[in-house]
């Protein structure tokens, strides 16, 4: 297993060692044939697609003698495509049959007997925008927000976007969240100094609003990027009168290890989209990940920045920390932390983003949640 460098606890975040949230756990075409299993939180799950369509997601082990779900390839009931029945799923081993609630509804050999305390917890699942995404929460609550939506991802000239998969990196998650408030990593990084740059937090997001000379693309780049979450971030971006959205999401395996997807969602010139207006969108997502990599290589092989040696013209790493513990502590004092730091907050050597940020109207499509 990948050496761990630092864990929840060391960073002082809250009681609890993984956050509450939405986080990306598949994307939608891995789950075409059967049970598939998933390792995150330090815990194992089986998900698998119902007849009807519908995505469920189970605690692994079956009750009766502990057998993963998901994990069995050679079983007869697996082989012979007779695991999932309807929206339910059997086990491999004695085919006890759990439905998508997680309740037990047959043991084929002991008709009439389901007892209760052999329930599977079943958790909140959406699928969205090509990915499969999962609710966790320490204390096993319902979701108390909603995932992100794209609205763009209807247009018709839209070009949807296949996930990048980048694999686990050893690094805590509040480490890649920090790149919301770190203005001074964009130019020595990417080849984009700031020109403006501003935070805000509202609530359940932290939103960063920048642009600047983008050198790679010799363009003006401006950007408006947010967390729905510690788990979702998305990107509006426009330079050179392109427009696309970039799609990042980090997900804990374990404590201090964390999995990462990658995508930009373009748009074609016409409708139909044209084969070069899909390679145009290959291309465009191959260039922000490129500049995304950058970041990865350097959360690789960093060491963990526990404490923040920080400057007075650094960003507000302290806020963002903030904000980051109200989805490790339990969900009836995360309220406090919002009212606490809830607002914009400029960085004081650069001006706020008013000539494309608010009041331009360049958010309008943004900050959608599914439920909205």
């Amino acid at each position: 297993m990948t050496d761990i460098k630092a864990r929840t606890a060391d960073y002082g975040l809250g009681p609890y060692t993984y956050p509450r949230g939405w986080f990306v756990v598949a994307e939608s075409s891995e789950l075409d044939e059967g049970a598939m299993a998933l390792r995150y939180f330090g815990r194992e799950y089986a998900m698998y697609r119902g007849e009807s369509g519908r995505v469920v997601i189970l605690d692994a082990f079956c009750k009766h003698m502990g057998t993963h779900l998901a994990r069995s390839t050679s079983a007869h009931i697996v082989t012979s495509a007779q695991q999932i029945e309807g929206d339910s799923i059997r086990c491999p081993y004695h085919a006890w049959k759990y439905g998508a609630d997680g309740q037990l509804e047959e043991i084929p050999y002991q008709p009439g007997v389901c007892p209760a305390s052999a329930a599977l917890r079943s958790h909140p699942v959406r699928e969205l925008m090509g990915c499969i995404l999962m609710w966790f929460d320490p204390e096993e609550g319902e979701p108390d927000f909603e995932p992100p939506y794209l609205p763009a991802w209807d247009r018709p000239d839209a070009i949807h976007w296949q996930l990048d998969h980048l694999g686990e990196v050893p690094v805590h998650q509040v480490e890649i969240l920090d790149n919301m408030t770190d203005v001074h990593h964009l130019g020595p990084t990417h080849g984009s100094p700031c020109e403006y740059f501003e935070n805000e937090f509202r609530d359940t997001l932290v939103i960063q609003r920048q642009g600047g000379f983008l050198a790679p693309y010799q363009a003006h780049l401006d950007t408006v990027t947010w967390y729905t979450g510690p788990g979702i971030l998305l990107s509006k971006q426009t330079f050179n009168g392109v427009e696309m959205y970039e799609l990042i999401a980090n997900t804990p395996v374990a404590d201090g290890l964390t999995r990462a997807w990658h995508a930009v969602l373009s748009f074609a010139q016409g409708n139909p989209a044209s084969a070069a207006d899909i390679d145009n969108a290959r291309q465009a997502q191959a260039g922000a990940l490129a500049a995304f990599s950058a970041d990865f290589e350097v959360w690789k092989h960093k060491a963990p920045a526990i404490k923040v040696m920080q400057t007075r013209n650094d960003g507000h790493f302290n806020i963002q920390r903030k904000w980051v513990s109200q989805f490790y502590m339990p969900a009836a004092e995360a309220r406090k932390v919002q009212e606490e730091i809830n607002g914009v907050l400029p960085v004081a050597e650069f001006p706020q983003p008013s000539r494309a940020g608010r009041d331009a109207g360049f958010e309008d499509d943004c900050f959608q949640l599914m439920g909205d």
